[in-house]
């Protein structure tokens, strides 16, 4: 090998460490919930995971114990992408198909609920991991029965609020919205993508329309910022995200999400991704006139990433313990 070509491979092999940081996989994040009106999993948090006083929350924690409601700011999916109706089942709107959060889908006329009146509205999504994005409301359908499944077609084909970016005020989300007429009993969908990442986050709030709730049914309290705050040590959330933040952030989870999975499949993807890299940049540099040295380079370093990607995830997968998120 010539001086040239051996200097290009350790100037391969020293970029390591920042490459193998820029790919790092990230956890999926989560990022927070309506608490204006009231979503189903944050007003079960707000009654105490452990000892919920409403029957729906309790009924939840039946169906899946007291950790979907510690980690109350998680109903996501990661790549969701806009392709919510596709991907999302009907009568599962409320989990978003996660057996995690199954017991949100429960068809029940008790699950607390928040007052609602038509007209101007100003509503708040409190965000735990703020990020850019788009909020949209849906309102069910005169005529909606909530002792029936959840489905889309239940859900008014449009939003009747809609905003991007909305301001961030005191921790929470705040935008206005003009509620449409409804009477009685019904349902507010929540759905937040963000647009650095494909994604989403989805929320159930029970209203109801015209004065109280009906007895049996409980009225919805947000949780305080006390409640949250003393709630996180019990939680199991990451709020890494899928795009927009540091690159410390992102290594940092990578690194958390391998100890707790056992590092998964996540070696055959970066080995993917760095032969991808080598193609593309073989591809770049022919079109640019790069000489060899440059080709040296970027083959050497996708060879280490891939190489260091596989060892990196093999030394956490002997490591780690517990489950996935």
């Amino acid at each position: 090998m010539t001086t040239r070509r051996t200097a290009a491979v350790a100037a391969a092999l020293g970029v390591v460490p920042l490459a193998l940081t820029a790919l790092t996989v990230t956890p999926a994040a989560a990022h927070g919930s309506m608490l204006d009106p009231v979503s189903r999993v944050s007003a079960c948090f707000a009654e105490g995971p452990e000892s919920p006083d409403s029957a729906a929350c309790k009924a939840m924690v039946a169906a899946g114990g007291t950790q979907p409601l510690y980690d109350w700011n998680e109903v996501n999916i990661g790549d969701a992408a806009g392709r919510h109706r596709q991907i999302i089942p009907d009568g599962k709107l409320c989990s978003v198909g996660r057996d995690k959060y199954k017991g949100l889908d429960a068809p029940r006329a008790d699950w607390p609920s928040s007052p609602m009146a038509a007209g101007s509205k100003t509503f708040r999504w409190r965000a735990t991991a703020p990020h850019r994005g788009t909020l949209e409301l849906y309102i069910t359908r005169e005529g909606y029965d909530p002792t029936k499944p959840l489905k889309w077609s239940d859900l008014e084909a449009q939003p009747f609020a809609k905003v991007t970016d909305p301001r961030l005020e005191n921790g929470s989300y705040v935008f206005d919205g003009q509620v449409p007429n409804r009477t009685g009993r019904h349902l507010i969908y929540s759905i937040l993508q963000r647009s650095d990442s494909p994604e989403a986050f989805y929320t159930c709030s029970d209203v109801v329309f015209g004065g109280k709730a009906p007895a049996g049914a409980p009225a919805a309290q947000a949780p305080s910022e006390n409640a949250i705050e003393q709630g996180a040590g019990n939680s199991s959330v990451d709020h890494g995200g899928h795009g927009g933040d540091t690159a410390a952030e992102k290594k940092a989870n990578a690194e958390h999400v391998a100890q707790r999975t056992g590092g998964g499949n996540a070696p055959q993807t970066q080995v993917a991704h760095t032969t991808e890299l080598a193609a593309t940049s073989e591809q770049a540099l022919a079109e640019t006139g790069g000489d060899s040295t440059s080709m040296y380079i970027a083959i050497g370093g996708a060879a280490a990433l891939a190489l260091g990607a596989a060892g990196m995830f093999a030394s956490a997968r002997r490591r780690a313990g517990g489950s996935a998120i």
